[in-house]
């Protein structure tokens, strides 16, 4: 199996998480009654665990001093081989504390500029021997060193090397397959202001230039990635739609993947494409919070509609959810589903399979097929996920998803609705909203015969 090499700093993740019902008498802040106290290894180190829960052989590189935050942080990286030198610098610590799932205040410790560590000859021989690299900088130094550097900027011509800057960190060194700036970070580096696309393409050209490398991927969060090639257009790749509450390791999870796709032989668009599912993936199962589930989500197809409902019952949010055909959509199909999306938190769409359209419309229906379809309602900014069914109802479809609002258009009445009693059976409601019966499919399928 081919190893990846995950060489940078390291920092160790505190959360103290538990619940916040009432205020403290002594200032007007919430008191926290801590339930769990977790820690994680943070930057290089989360780029590592990630790498290694997706069953990739990695291996870490990076530089630990000797105290106690350190000796918490190597345990938090157990079942990663590790390469460390010494660091002359503390560990830095990073400490969220958190009501429920919103985050209150974090502390940062150690955090001050570090001097640039020594590199030994273990670490340069792991490196050497890399199938690739994800170089994680987090302004500590280490990609500063000047044997390091080196090291990297021949092996950039050889093997796809992902370098993932810091504000604080050296540039990265020429060559390299990939870098990976967030957007603010590429305005900020580049000298660019904030104005949208046109700007962020700005500042990745400029960064081309001064970088030398392969490529510049800007993360852009819920609007996706844009890539830039040496020699090429650049591409807007967008995110599946997410609710995400703490984005914290997005980062970290779309460097890994895009260096796992160009060592599997990806090009730089699908490279990027497919980073950009698995970041979105990697936030539908709860982003670092899913590090501690037992079968986190973080594969690298688009969340799915199973997980957009999860995530919002657990913080306390409304499920909507609708069904049909949705054959050929028109403004009836709009309006509801907008009308609909207004009544909950996410909307999640139950469709009819293609077989189960035949059974119900007959053998010319669908005309667009089932991923065509579902495609299409993903698209719509009020649709939060689709769910495919076999059946001809979508009662079993419900019985998995279980919404809190069950919605129809239309003139119906409750013994009208046979799924109205399921609904019912586990506390939600059904409800309609208004019915255009000016706007169907069936005649605009009529009206397009007529015109062929």
């Amino acid at each position: 199996m081919k190893t990846i090499v995950v060489v940078g700093d390291v920092l160790l993740d505190t959360d103290i998480s538990g619940s916040a019902q009432r205020l403290s008498p002594d200032a007007p802040v919430p008191v926290v009654d801590v339930d769990d106290v977790g820690r994680r290894a943070g930057g290089a180190g989360l780029v590592a665990r990630l790498l290694e829960r997706d069953g990739r052989q990695v291996h870490l590189v990076t530089v630990l001093s000797d105290d106690d935050a350190s000796g918490l942080l190597r345990t938090a990286l157990a079942g990663i081989p590790l390469t460390s030198g010494p660091s002359d610098a503390p560990t830095p610590v990073k400490t969220r504390i958190r009501a429920g799932t919103h985050a209150v205040v974090r502390f940062d410790q150690g955090c001050s500029p570090a001097p640039v560590p020594a590199v030994t000859a273990q670490m340069l021989s792991v490196v050497a021997a890399a199938d690739a690299v994800v170089v994680a900088d987090y302004g500590r130094g280490l990609t500063a060193n000047p044997a390091l550097r080196d090291l990297l900027g021949t092996l950039a011509g050889r093997i796809p090397v992902v370098w993932d800057p810091h504000p604080a960190g050296a540039d990265p060194v020429p060559g390299v397959a990939a870098v990976t700036p967030n957007l603010a970070e590429a305005l900020s580096a580049a000298g660019e202001a904030p104005g949208g696309v046109p700007a962020a393409l700005r500042a990745a050209e400029k960064l081309l230039t001064r970088w030398q490398s392969q490529s510049v991927v800007l993360t852009l969060g819920a609007q996706g990635a844009l890539a830039l090639p040496a020699a090429g257009l650049a591409q807007i790749l967008p995110a599946p739609k997410v609710s995400a509450e703490d984005a914290c390791g997005a980062g970290d999870r779309f460097a890994a993947s895009i260096a796992v796709r160009l060592l599997d032989g990806d090009g730089l668009e699908t490279a990027a494409e497919g980073a950009v599912q698995a970041a979105a993936s990697f936030l539908a199962a709860g982003g670092v919070a899913g590090l501690d589930a037992e079968d986190p989500i973080f594969g690298t197809e688009p969340p799915d509609a199973m997980a957009t409902a999860a995530q919002v019952r657990a913080r306390g949010g409304t499920v909507v959810a609708t069904g049909g055909c949705f054959d050929l959509l028109h403004a009836g199909h709009a309006r509801t589903l907008l009308a609909a999306r207004g009544l909950g938190d996410c909307l999640i769409v139950c469709l009819n399979s293609d077989d189960s359209v035949r059974r119900l419309k007959g053998e010319q229906r669908p005309i667009i097929g089932a991923g065509d379809r579902a495609e299409l309602l993903q698209s719509l900014e009020c649709v939060d996920g689709v769910l495919v069914f076999e059946e001809d109802t979508p009662a079993a479809v419900l019985e998995r998803l279980r919404p809190d609002i069950w919605v129809k258009g239309g003139d119906y009445r409750e013994d009208q609705l046979p799924e109205a009693a399921l609904i019912r059976s586990w506390g939600g409601e059904t409800v309609t909203v208004p019915f255009h019966p000016a706007r169907s499919t069936t005649a605009l399928a009529s009206a397009l015969a007529k015109v062929g």
